[in-house]
Protein backbone atom coordinates (compact mmCIF):
# COMPACT_ATOMS: atom_id res chain seq x y z
CA UNK A 1 0.00 0.00 0.00
CA UNK A 2 1.55 3.53 -0.85
CA UNK A 3 2.07 6.55 1.91
CA UNK A 4 -0.57 8.34 0.45
CA UNK A 5 -3.06 5.58 0.76
CA UNK A 6 -2.59 5.33 4.36
CA UNK A 7 -2.67 8.84 5.40
CA UNK A 8 -5.91 8.54 3.69
CA UNK A 9 -7.21 5.49 5.57
CA UNK A 10 -5.59 6.81 9.05
CA UNK A 11 -7.53 10.20 8.00
CA UNK A 12 -10.75 8.44 7.14
CA UNK A 13 -10.93 6.74 9.85
CA UNK A 14 -10.12 9.46 12.31
CA UNK A 15 -12.99 11.44 10.66
CA UNK A 16 -15.05 8.54 10.99
CA UNK A 17 -14.28 8.62 14.94
CA UNK A 18 -14.78 12.09 14.96
CA UNK A 19 -18.12 11.94 13.59
CA UNK A 20 -19.34 9.43 15.61
CA UNK A 21 -17.72 11.12 18.35
CA UNK A 22 -19.97 14.58 17.54
CA UNK A 23 -23.26 11.99 17.11
CA UNK A 24 -22.46 10.97 21.12
CA UNK A 25 -21.85 14.45 22.23
CA UNK A 26 -25.19 15.61 20.73
CA UNK A 27 -26.83 12.64 22.16
CA UNK A 28 -25.33 13.68 25.46
CA UNK A 29 -26.16 17.65 25.05
CA UNK A 30 -30.09 16.71 24.54
CA UNK A 31 -29.52 14.72 27.78
CA UNK A 32 -28.23 17.53 29.68
CA UNK A 33 -30.99 20.05 28.22
CA UNK A 34 -33.49 17.68 29.52
CA UNK A 35 -31.78 17.73 32.82
CA UNK A 36 -31.48 21.59 32.62
CA UNK A 37 -34.94 21.54 32.03
CA UNK A 38 -36.13 19.26 34.74
CA UNK A 39 -33.96 21.48 37.04
CA UNK A 40 -35.53 24.66 35.71
CA UNK A 41 -38.67 22.76 36.40
CA UNK A 42 -38.04 22.26 39.79
CA UNK A 43 -37.13 25.58 40.68
CA UNK A 44 -40.15 27.01 39.06
CA UNK A 45 -42.18 24.57 41.53
CA UNK A 46 -40.10 25.55 44.47
CA UNK A 47 -40.07 28.97 44.08
CA UNK A 48 -44.28 29.16 43.98
CA UNK A 49 -44.01 27.06 46.96
CA UNK A 50 -41.87 29.89 48.51
CA UNK A 51 -44.37 32.41 47.41
CA UNK A 52 -47.43 30.49 49.16
CA UNK A 53 -45.64 30.21 52.43
CA UNK A 54 -44.21 33.76 52.29
CA UNK A 55 -47.93 34.76 51.49
CA UNK A 56 -49.28 33.21 54.87
CA UNK A 57 -45.98 34.19 56.81
CA UNK A 58 -47.31 37.96 55.73
CA UNK A 59 -50.76 36.90 56.73
CA UNK A 60 -49.42 35.49 60.40
CA UNK A 61 -47.28 38.46 60.52
CA UNK A 62 -50.12 40.88 60.35
CA UNK A 63 -52.31 38.98 62.70
CA UNK A 64 -49.19 39.15 65.34
CA UNK A 65 -49.31 42.86 64.50
CA UNK A 66 -52.83 43.16 64.98
CA UNK A 67 -52.38 41.32 68.64
CA UNK A 68 -49.39 43.72 69.33
CA UNK A 69 -51.19 46.55 68.99
CA UNK A 70 -54.16 45.12 71.39
CA UNK A 71 -51.62 44.27 73.77
CA UNK A 72 -49.73 47.77 74.35
CA UNK A 73 -53.21 49.44 74.75
CA UNK A 74 -54.00 46.97 77.72
CA UNK A 75 -50.52 48.32 79.32
CA UNK A 76 -51.62 51.58 78.25
CA UNK A 77 -54.79 51.78 79.81
CA UNK A 78 -53.29 49.59 83.07
CA UNK A 79 -50.84 52.67 83.55
CA UNK A 80 -53.24 55.35 82.91
CA UNK A 81 -55.45 53.66 86.09
CA UNK A 82 -52.53 53.33 88.27
CA UNK A 83 -51.41 56.93 87.35
CA UNK A 84 -54.99 58.29 88.16
CA UNK A 85 -54.63 56.13 91.57
CA UNK A 86 -51.77 57.88 92.53
CA UNK A 87 -53.13 61.41 91.56
CA UNK A 88 -55.84 60.85 93.88
CA UNK A 89 -54.17 60.05 96.53
CA UNK A 90 -52.15 62.91 96.28
CA UNK A 91 -54.91 65.06 95.80
CA UNK A 92 -56.97 63.57 99.24
CA UNK A 93 -53.07 63.99 100.91
CA UNK A 94 -53.43 68.19 100.09
CA UNK A 95 -57.06 67.96 100.63
CA UNK A 96 -56.88 66.99 104.48
CA UNK A 97 -53.12 68.93 105.07
CA UNK A 98 -55.12 72.06 106.03
CA UNK A 99 -57.19 70.68 108.40
CA UNK A 100 -56.75 70.84 112.37
CA UNK A 101 -54.13 67.77 112.74
CA UNK A 102 -55.79 67.35 116.30
CA UNK A 103 -59.17 66.84 115.27
CA UNK A 104 -59.11 65.27 111.37
CA UNK A 105 -55.21 62.81 112.60
CA UNK A 106 -57.35 60.11 113.28
CA UNK A 107 -60.07 60.68 110.89
CA UNK A 108 -57.54 61.34 107.87
CA UNK A 109 -55.03 58.14 109.01
CA UNK A 110 -58.35 56.29 108.90
CA UNK A 111 -59.72 57.86 105.52
CA UNK A 112 -56.21 57.11 104.10
CA UNK A 113 -55.91 53.86 105.63
CA UNK A 114 -59.12 52.93 103.79
CA UNK A 115 -58.20 55.02 100.63
CA UNK A 116 -54.52 52.68 100.42
CA UNK A 117 -56.33 49.63 100.97
CA UNK A 118 -58.93 50.35 98.39
CA UNK A 119 -56.38 51.46 96.23
CA UNK A 120 -54.14 48.48 96.92
CA UNK A 121 -57.42 46.14 96.41
CA UNK A 122 -57.96 48.23 93.21
CA UNK A 123 -54.16 48.04 91.89
CA UNK A 124 -54.22 44.31 92.34
CA UNK A 125 -57.22 43.77 90.71
CA UNK A 126 -55.98 45.83 87.64
CA UNK A 127 -52.72 43.81 87.80
CA UNK A 128 -54.50 40.68 87.79
CA UNK A 129 -56.71 41.61 84.78
CA UNK A 130 -53.73 43.15 83.09
CA UNK A 131 -52.53 39.33 83.61
CA UNK A 132 -55.04 37.43 82.53
CA UNK A 133 -55.45 39.72 79.39
CA UNK A 134 -51.66 39.28 78.64
CA UNK A 135 -51.95 35.79 79.16
CA UNK A 136 -54.94 35.58 77.09
CA UNK A 137 -52.66 37.60 74.06
CA UNK A 138 -50.10 35.76 74.91
CA UNK A 139 -52.29 31.98 74.06
CA UNK A 140 -53.88 34.11 71.19
CA UNK A 141 -50.11 34.89 69.88
CA UNK A 142 -48.29 31.06 70.46
CA UNK A 143 -49.96 29.60 67.61
CA UNK A 144 -48.94 32.81 65.56
CA UNK A 145 -45.48 31.98 66.83
CA UNK A 146 -45.32 28.34 66.52
CA UNK A 147 -46.97 29.48 62.50
CA UNK A 148 -44.45 31.45 61.92
CA UNK A 149 -41.48 29.98 63.33
CA UNK A 150 -42.48 26.50 61.03
CA UNK A 151 -43.22 29.26 58.51
CA UNK A 152 -39.07 30.14 58.96
CA UNK A 153 -38.12 26.81 59.07
CA UNK A 154 -39.80 25.50 55.63
CA UNK A 155 -38.16 29.39 54.35
CA UNK A 156 -34.62 27.67 55.25
CA UNK A 157 -35.33 24.38 53.73
CA UNK A 158 -36.44 25.97 50.89
CA UNK A 159 -33.93 28.30 50.02
CA UNK A 160 -31.19 25.19 50.83
CA UNK A 161 -33.07 23.25 48.42
CA UNK A 162 -32.98 26.19 46.11
CA UNK A 163 -29.03 26.96 46.69
CA UNK A 164 -28.47 23.07 45.89
CA UNK A 165 -30.92 23.29 42.62
CA UNK A 166 -28.72 26.00 41.87
CA UNK A 167 -25.35 24.16 42.57
CA UNK A 168 -26.54 21.11 40.38
CA UNK A 169 -27.72 23.15 37.86
CA UNK A 170 -25.11 25.28 37.69
CA UNK A 171 -22.54 22.40 37.32
CA UNK A 172 -25.31 20.71 34.60
CA UNK A 173 -24.54 24.23 32.28
CA UNK A 174 -21.26 23.75 33.07
CA UNK A 175 -20.70 20.68 31.64
CA UNK A 176 -23.38 21.09 29.14
CA UNK A 177 -21.33 24.20 28.00
CA UNK A 178 -18.54 21.91 28.08
CA UNK A 179 -19.81 19.40 26.09
CA UNK A 180 -21.04 22.35 23.71
CA UNK A 181 -17.50 23.46 23.38
CA UNK A 182 -16.10 20.10 22.44
CA UNK A 183 -19.07 19.09 20.61
CA UNK A 184 -18.16 22.52 18.50
CA UNK A 185 -14.25 22.04 18.04
CA UNK A 186 -14.44 17.99 16.84
CA UNK A 187 -17.68 19.11 14.46
CA UNK A 188 -15.06 22.22 13.26
CA UNK A 189 -12.38 19.33 12.55
CA UNK A 190 -14.89 17.20 11.33
CA UNK A 191 -16.02 20.05 8.57
CA UNK A 192 -12.71 20.80 7.96
CA UNK A 193 -11.58 17.10 7.46
CA UNK A 194 -14.45 16.82 5.19
CA UNK A 195 -14.12 19.81 2.80
CA UNK A 196 -11.05 17.71 1.02
CA UNK A 197 -12.44 16.01 -2.06
CA UNK A 198 -9.96 12.67 -1.28
CA UNK A 199 -10.41 12.67 2.38
CA UNK A 200 -14.20 13.21 1.69
CA UNK A 201 -14.60 10.82 -1.06
CA UNK A 202 -12.61 7.96 1.10
CA UNK A 203 -15.43 8.58 4.15
CA UNK A 204 -17.63 7.68 2.26
CA UNK A 205 -16.46 4.84 0.61
CA UNK A 206 -15.72 3.74 4.49
CA UNK A 207 -18.87 4.36 5.28
CA UNK A 208 -20.70 2.41 2.36
CA UNK A 209 -18.46 -0.66 2.89
CA UNK A 210 -19.25 -0.33 6.90
CA UNK A 211 -23.15 -0.68 5.22
CA UNK A 212 -22.37 -3.85 3.16
CA UNK A 213 -20.94 -5.39 5.94
CA UNK A 214 -23.44 -4.41 8.67
CA UNK A 215 -26.06 -5.74 5.95
CA UNK A 216 -24.37 -9.41 5.42
CA UNK A 217 -22.83 -8.19 1.96
CA UNK A 218 -19.50 -9.64 2.26
CA UNK A 219 -16.84 -8.41 -0.15
CA UNK A 220 -15.85 -11.79 -1.25
CA UNK A 221 -19.50 -13.54 -2.29
CA UNK A 222 -21.81 -9.95 -2.53
CA UNK A 223 -20.03 -7.25 -3.83
CA UNK A 224 -17.25 -6.14 -5.75
CA UNK A 225 -15.84 -2.25 -5.04
CA UNK A 226 -14.48 -0.57 -7.11
CA UNK A 227 -15.35 -1.90 -10.46
CA UNK A 228 -14.58 -0.04 -14.12
CA UNK A 229 -15.74 -0.34 -17.47
CA UNK A 230 -14.70 1.51 -20.36
CA UNK A 231 -16.66 3.34 -22.61
CA UNK A 232 -16.68 5.75 -25.53
CA UNK A 233 -16.67 8.49 -23.65
CA UNK A 234 -14.49 7.30 -21.16
CA UNK A 235 -13.93 4.80 -17.79
CA UNK A 236 -16.73 4.85 -15.71
CA UNK A 237 -15.84 3.61 -12.56
CA UNK A 238 -18.43 2.62 -9.58
CA UNK A 239 -17.97 3.10 -6.33
CA UNK A 240 -19.36 -0.77 -5.39
CA UNK A 241 -21.25 -3.37 -8.24
CA UNK A 242 -23.64 -5.62 -5.94
CA UNK A 243 -24.47 -8.87 -7.24
CA UNK A 244 -27.90 -10.35 -7.13
CA UNK A 245 -29.10 -13.39 -7.32
CA UNK A 246 -29.51 -14.97 -11.12
CA UNK A 247 -26.26 -12.68 -12.00
CA UNK A 248 -27.69 -10.07 -11.86
CA UNK A 249 -25.57 -6.42 -10.96
CA UNK A 250 -26.82 -3.34 -8.85
CA UNK A 251 -24.97 -0.17 -9.18
CA UNK A 252 -24.10 2.18 -6.57
CA UNK A 253 -22.49 5.62 -6.27
CA UNK A 254 -20.94 7.31 -3.19
CA UNK A 255 -19.94 10.67 -4.87
CA UNK A 256 -22.29 13.08 -3.29
CA UNK A 257 -21.78 16.85 -2.84
CA UNK A 258 -21.55 17.63 0.55
CA UNK A 259 -19.52 20.86 0.37
CA UNK A 260 -22.56 23.32 0.46
CA UNK A 261 -23.95 21.05 3.60
CA UNK A 262 -20.80 21.44 5.54
CA UNK A 263 -20.60 25.29 5.37
CA UNK A 264 -24.44 25.51 6.51
CA UNK A 265 -23.72 23.44 9.03
CA UNK A 266 -20.70 25.57 10.36
CA UNK A 267 -22.65 29.23 8.98
CA UNK A 268 -22.96 31.65 12.52
CA UNK A 269 -26.27 33.16 11.42
CA UNK A 270 -30.10 31.67 9.75
CA UNK A 271 -29.75 33.57 6.77
CA UNK A 272 -26.42 32.19 5.41
CA UNK A 273 -27.52 28.46 6.96
CA UNK A 274 -30.71 28.51 4.52
CA UNK A 275 -28.27 29.95 1.54
CA UNK A 276 -25.73 26.90 1.51
CA UNK A 277 -28.78 24.36 2.31
CA UNK A 278 -30.48 25.51 -0.93
CA UNK A 279 -27.16 25.39 -2.74
CA UNK A 280 -26.50 21.65 -0.90
CA UNK A 281 -29.91 20.57 -3.03
CA UNK A 282 -29.13 22.21 -5.95
CA UNK A 283 -25.62 20.80 -5.95
CA UNK A 284 -27.24 17.38 -5.56
CA UNK A 285 -29.89 17.40 -8.35
CA UNK A 286 -26.64 18.54 -10.88
CA UNK A 287 -25.36 15.42 -9.64
CA UNK A 288 -27.71 13.34 -9.86
CA UNK A 289 -28.65 14.18 -13.42
CA UNK A 290 -25.06 13.63 -14.24
CA UNK A 291 -25.11 10.55 -12.95
CA UNK A 292 -28.60 9.17 -14.70
CA UNK A 293 -26.42 10.88 -18.22
CA UNK A 294 -23.33 8.38 -17.33
CA UNK A 295 -26.30 5.63 -18.01
CA UNK A 296 -24.81 2.90 -16.04
CA UNK A 297 -27.56 0.43 -17.04
CA UNK A 298 -26.08 0.83 -20.47
CA UNK A 299 -22.87 -0.03 -19.38
CA UNK A 300 -23.38 -3.03 -17.32
CA UNK A 301 -25.44 -5.79 -19.23
CA UNK A 302 -26.73 -7.72 -16.44
CA UNK A 303 -27.55 -4.24 -14.32
CA UNK A 304 -31.34 -3.35 -13.95
CA UNK A 305 -32.46 0.27 -15.29
CA UNK A 306 -31.55 2.46 -12.20
CA UNK A 307 -28.52 3.49 -10.00
CA UNK A 308 -28.41 3.81 -6.20
CA UNK A 309 -26.83 7.08 -4.76
CA UNK A 310 -25.71 6.48 -1.46
CA UNK A 311 -25.40 9.58 0.92
CA UNK A 312 -23.16 8.70 3.91
CA UNK A 313 -25.06 10.19 6.66
CA UNK A 314 -28.78 10.62 7.54
CA UNK A 315 -28.68 14.51 8.20
CA UNK A 316 -27.71 15.32 4.05
CA UNK A 317 -31.02 13.20 2.96
CA UNK A 318 -33.26 15.14 5.32
CA UNK A 319 -31.82 18.36 4.72
CA UNK A 320 -31.70 17.99 1.25
CA UNK A 321 -36.08 16.84 0.98
CA UNK A 322 -36.76 19.45 3.70
CA UNK A 323 -35.87 22.10 1.04
CA UNK A 324 -37.12 19.89 -1.97
CA UNK A 325 -39.74 17.83 -1.26
CA UNK A 326 -39.80 16.73 -4.98
CA UNK A 327 -36.71 15.77 -4.97
CA UNK A 328 -37.22 11.57 -5.04
CA UNK A 329 -39.53 12.05 -7.73
CA UNK A 330 -36.85 13.87 -9.46
CA UNK A 331 -34.21 11.09 -8.99
CA UNK A 332 -36.62 8.34 -9.84
CA UNK A 333 -37.50 10.18 -13.20
CA UNK A 334 -34.08 9.89 -14.13
CA UNK A 335 -33.48 6.23 -12.73
CA UNK A 336 -31.65 7.42 -9.61
CA UNK A 337 -32.81 6.16 -6.63
CA UNK A 338 -31.61 8.34 -3.00
CA UNK A 339 -30.02 6.03 -0.40
CA UNK A 340 -29.24 7.05 3.09
CA UNK A 341 -27.48 4.12 5.46
CA UNK A 342 -30.49 3.39 6.94
CA UNK A 343 -32.53 2.53 3.44
CA UNK A 344 -29.27 1.04 1.83
CA UNK A 345 -29.07 -1.32 4.96
CA UNK A 346 -32.67 -2.21 4.37
CA UNK A 347 -31.92 -2.78 0.38
CA UNK A 348 -29.05 -4.65 0.88
CA UNK A 349 -30.75 -6.87 3.61
CA UNK A 350 -33.55 -7.97 1.15
CA UNK A 351 -30.33 -8.86 -1.36
CA UNK A 352 -28.93 -11.14 1.07
CA UNK A 353 -32.28 -12.86 1.42
CA UNK A 354 -32.19 -13.13 -1.88
CA UNK A 355 -28.98 -14.91 -1.38
CA UNK A 356 -30.19 -17.29 1.16
CA UNK A 357 -33.45 -18.18 -1.01
CA UNK A 358 -30.73 -18.69 -3.70
CA UNK A 359 -28.40 -21.08 -1.59
CA UNK A 360 -31.61 -22.53 -0.36
CA UNK A 361 -32.52 -23.12 -4.01
CA UNK A 362 -29.24 -24.31 -5.31
CA UNK A 363 -28.93 -27.10 -2.05
CA UNK A 364 -32.24 -28.33 -2.92
CA UNK A 365 -31.06 -28.91 -6.38
CA UNK A 366 -28.09 -31.17 -5.09
CA UNK A 367 -30.31 -32.96 -2.48
CA UNK A 368 -32.82 -33.60 -5.84
CA UNK A 369 -29.14 -34.81 -8.05
CA UNK A 370 -27.89 -37.02 -4.46
CA UNK A 371 -31.51 -38.51 -4.36
CA UNK A 372 -31.70 -39.43 -7.70
CA UNK A 373 -27.75 -41.15 -8.03
CA UNK A 374 -29.03 -42.90 -4.69
CA UNK A 375 -32.23 -44.18 -6.81
CA UNK A 376 -29.99 -45.06 -9.47
CA UNK A 377 -27.79 -46.79 -7.12
CA UNK A 378 -30.48 -48.31 -5.10
CA UNK A 379 -32.17 -49.74 -8.75
CA UNK A 380 -28.55 -51.34 -9.52
CA UNK A 381 -27.88 -53.25 -6.47
CA UNK A 382 -31.36 -54.64 -6.57
CA UNK A 383 -30.41 -56.14 -10.00
CA UNK A 384 -27.30 -57.73 -8.38
CA UNK A 385 -29.56 -58.79 -5.70
CA UNK A 386 -32.05 -60.60 -8.31
CA UNK A 387 -28.88 -61.74 -9.73
CA UNK A 388 -27.59 -63.27 -6.49
CA UNK A 389 -30.86 -64.90 -5.60
CA UNK A 390 -30.76 -66.45 -8.75
CA UNK A 391 -27.53 -68.25 -8.96
CA UNK A 392 -28.66 -69.27 -5.27
CA UNK A 393 -31.60 -71.19 -7.02
CA UNK A 394 -29.42 -72.34 -9.63
CA UNK A 395 -27.04 -73.32 -6.95
CA UNK A 396 -29.92 -75.54 -4.33
CA UNK A 397 -31.23 -77.26 -7.82
CA UNK A 398 -27.44 -78.92 -8.19
CA UNK A 399 -26.73 -79.44 -4.99
CA UNK A 400 -30.13 -81.48 -5.02
CA UNK A 401 -29.50 -83.26 -8.22
CA UNK A 402 -26.21 -84.20 -7.08
CA UNK A 403 -28.25 -85.38 -3.63
CA UNK A 404 -30.30 -87.32 -5.94
CA UNK A 405 -27.41 -88.80 -8.24
CA UNK A 406 -25.81 -89.55 -4.70
CA UNK A 407 -28.61 -91.81 -3.36
CA UNK A 408 -29.84 -93.48 -6.62
CA UNK A 409 -26.12 -93.94 -7.78
CA UNK A 410 -23.70 -94.30 -5.49
CA UNK A 411 -24.92 -95.21 -1.92
CA UNK A 412 -26.77 -98.46 -2.80
CA UNK A 413 -23.08 -99.53 -4.42
CA UNK A 414 -21.41 -98.10 -1.31
CA UNK A 415 -24.14 -99.57 1.08
CA UNK A 416 -23.43 -103.13 -0.55
CA UNK A 417 -19.97 -103.17 -0.21
CA UNK A 418 -20.43 -102.34 3.45
CA UNK A 419 -22.55 -105.09 3.72
CA UNK A 420 -19.72 -107.84 1.86
CA UNK A 421 -17.07 -106.01 4.92
CA UNK A 422 -17.83 -106.79 8.17
CA UNK A 423 -15.20 -104.82 9.31
CA UNK A 424 -16.46 -101.55 8.33
CA UNK A 425 -18.68 -99.89 10.90
CA UNK A 426 -19.53 -96.47 10.00
CA UNK A 427 -22.73 -96.10 8.20
CA UNK A 428 -23.42 -93.22 5.83
CA UNK A 429 -25.71 -90.93 6.44
CA UNK A 430 -28.28 -89.90 4.83
CA UNK A 431 -28.22 -86.67 2.82
CA UNK A 432 -31.61 -84.69 3.03
CA UNK A 433 -32.24 -82.50 -0.26
CA UNK A 434 -32.68 -78.56 0.41
CA UNK A 435 -36.27 -77.35 -0.31
CA UNK A 436 -35.74 -73.22 0.67
CA UNK A 437 -35.82 -71.12 -2.28
CA UNK A 438 -34.56 -67.56 -2.28
CA UNK A 439 -37.06 -64.93 -2.01
CA UNK A 440 -38.52 -62.62 -5.19
CA UNK A 441 -37.59 -58.94 -4.87
CA UNK A 442 -41.62 -57.59 -5.52
CA UNK A 443 -40.67 -54.21 -5.16
CA UNK A 444 -41.79 -52.45 -8.76
CA UNK A 445 -39.35 -50.08 -8.61
CA UNK A 446 -36.61 -51.78 -7.87
CA UNK A 447 -37.99 -54.62 -10.49
CA UNK A 448 -38.44 -51.92 -13.53
CA UNK A 449 -36.30 -48.74 -12.79
CA UNK A 450 -37.54 -46.17 -14.81
CA UNK A 451 -35.59 -45.98 -17.97
CA UNK A 452 -34.33 -42.49 -17.85
CA UNK A 453 -32.46 -42.56 -14.44
CA UNK A 454 -30.37 -45.91 -15.13
CA UNK A 455 -27.12 -46.14 -14.88
CA UNK A 456 -24.91 -45.73 -18.14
Amino acid sequence: MHIPEIIYSAAAGALAGIFFTWLVMRARRAVLADRLASATTEIETTRTERDALRGELSDHSARFARLESALEQEREKSKEMAAFAQAATQTLKDTFKGLSADTLAQSSEQFLHLAKSAFESFHVKASGDLAQRQKAVEEIVRPVKEALDKVNTQVAEVEKSRKQAYGSLTATVESLLRGQKELSTETGNLVSALRKPMVRGRWGEIQLRRVVEFAGMLPHCDFVEQSSVKTETGTLRPDMLVRLPGGKLVVVDSKAPLEAYLSAVSAEDEATRKKFMADHTRHLRTHIQQLSDKAYWEQFDQAPDFVVLFLPGEPFFSAALEQDEGLIEFAVARRIILASPTTLITLLQAVSYGWQQEQIAENARHIQELGADLYRRISKMADHFGTVGKSLDRAVKSYNDAVGSLEARVLPAARRFSELDTSIKNEIPKIEPVNVVSRDISAPELIEPPEEEEET
